[in-house]
């Protein structure tokens, strides 16, 4: 799975908009739309926003992991809303 569809499977199973994720990250919401849907990379320390705010490890939101787990290791589960 590619990142940026963690991106929306995480703002989604915390119920937040892509304008809060946005300020969240500082930035506007169109941008914001341009990392979830992958037509622009996100930088590293967006990255390392999310993955404090999620509270999920960075490999799993990178894509580099499948399984979803928090920084210290537990598991995390994803709940993916249709």
């Amino acid at each position: 799975m590619k990142y940026y569809q963690r991106l929306r499977d995480l703002r989604e199973d915390h119920d937040l908009t892509q304008k809060e994720i946005a300020l969240l990250l500082k930035t506007t919401q169109p941008q914001y739309v341009r990392y979830e849907t992958g037509e622009r990379e996100l930088p590293m320390h967006h990255f390392m926003t999310l993955a404090t705010f999620y509270n999920i490890s960075l490999d799993y939101l990178s894509g580099l992991v499948n399984t979803p787990r928090r920084p210290d290791g537990t598991p995390y589960s994803i709940t993916k809303k249709k």
